[in-house]
């Protein structure tokens, strides 16, 4: 089988630089509507580094026929089953195409939280004890969202994937650095007034070992510290379902007050366990190669000039012990164009419409990581 020379190039960072598969090493590959191809494409990556490659296919429709139905009955032993085999693994790699974001759009949320719910154990194992690594799969559906042509999409997709990672280290680790010595962040911006404290918290850099795209550093808020309000301005789509204009409120880290262009579903969402209402993640996002919202997370939470603020989950490396099966990146975008916005570090300007305005953070703006500049 020939290969279009991109999938080589996308499978042997995945292989080699995200996961890092060492010889006698497991991988599960696990390919949600994508091309038969790519798939290839990381079975043969996998034996070249002497690892051993592991494979499962789904299909959306699929999965949306068995969440309808969804039974615990039924859910219970294959939760048990798929925990055995991710136990089984030292590495995960999920790419995550789909014909139709909206596939999932009418499983009534009772299903979709029993799923999640019966499931988490296997998200945990795999977060917690295996290298992964999650990216999207370019669609028509993508290029759709993006609102762009399917060429052009996949031009950019190819281009932000398999961008140069390794000129972020030098940026995020000063950045992370300096949020490990944080305690109060207070963030501004239209509709947005919000204070917090992440001390003792920490932070991680994440340049390309997790996500693809990538290009963000991390942390948490103190769970009750969370004051204010928040006004995100990209739209977002989660289980299935899509929101504009969402604006949380919060009394003592807690979300008091959630509205969007649609309040309810937010709201089953937010009720969905007690961690639901709470912040899991606090991060700041950079690459240089995302600039608009297009409703997928892994490209949006990392748009250039970005933050997001997440309910739910928190990782338990960095985190506040927040415990949720509910893990929603919410992004608010603070370039010029987007309304514009500050992020302040115990009284310190940080950044301002995007920009990160100390010295040692420069290498983080679009002009060094693009090799514009040189400092």
């Amino acid at each position: 089988m020939i290969l279009d020379p991109r999938f080589t190039q996308l499978a042997s960072g995945l292989i080699g630089f995200s996961t890092a598969l060492k010889p006698g090493e497991r991988v599960l590959i696990d390919a949600f509507d994508v091309p038969d191809e790519m798939v290839v494409a990381l079975v043969r990556a996998t034996r070249e580094r002497g690892a051993h490659p592991y494979v499962q296919l789904h299909r959306a429709r699929i999965t949306r026929e068995l969440t309808l139905g969804a039974a615990e009955a039924q859910y219970a032993p294959h939760a048990e089953i798929e925990l055995a085999r991710m136990q089984k693994m030292d590495a995960y790699i999920a790419l995550r195409g789909s014909n139709n974001i909206f596939e999932a759009a009418d499983v009534p949320s009772p299903k979709v939280q029993l799923v999640s719910r019966l499931m988490k154990p296997v998200l945990d194992h795999r977060v917690g004890r295996t290298k992964w690594v999650v990216l999207r799969w370019p669609s028509p559906a993508m290029a759709q969202q993006a609102g762009i042509s399917t060429e052009a999409f996949e031009d950019f997709y190819f281009r932000v994937c398999t961008l140069d990672y390794g000129r972020m280290i030098p940026g995020m680790k000063a950045l992370a650095t300096l949020m490990e010595k944080t305690d109060r962040v207070h963030i501004k911006g239209p509709g947005t007034d919000l204070r917090f404290s992440i001390k003792g918290i920490g932070a991680q850099p994440c340049g390309g070992l997790r996500n693809i795209p990538d290009g963000e550093v991390f942390s948490c808020p103190v769970k009750d510290s969370v004051e204010g309000c928040i006004q995100y301005n990209a739209p977002t789509v989660y289980l299935g379902a899509s929101f504009d204009n969402i604006r949380l409120e919060f009394r003592k880290g807690r979300i008091v007050e959630a509205t969007s262009s649609n309040t309810k579903r937010l709201n089953e969402i937010l009720d969905s366990d007690a961690g639901a209402r709470y912040i899991g993640e606090f991060a700041i996002g950079f690459n240089p190669h995302i600039l608009e919202p297009m409703r997928d997370i892994l490209f949006d939470e990392k748009i250039a000039g970005s933050f997001h603020f997440t309910p739910g989950q928190a990782y338990e490396n960095v985190g506040n012990g927040n415990k949720s099966q509910v893990h929603w990146d919410m992004v608010c975008m603070q370039r010029p164009e987007y309304g514009g916005g500050e992020i302040w570090f115990d009284g310190k300007l940080i950044r301002k419409n995007g920009l990160f305005v100390p010295k040692a953070l420069h290498k983080l703006n679009p002009d060094y990581l693009l090799g514009k500049s040189s400092r």
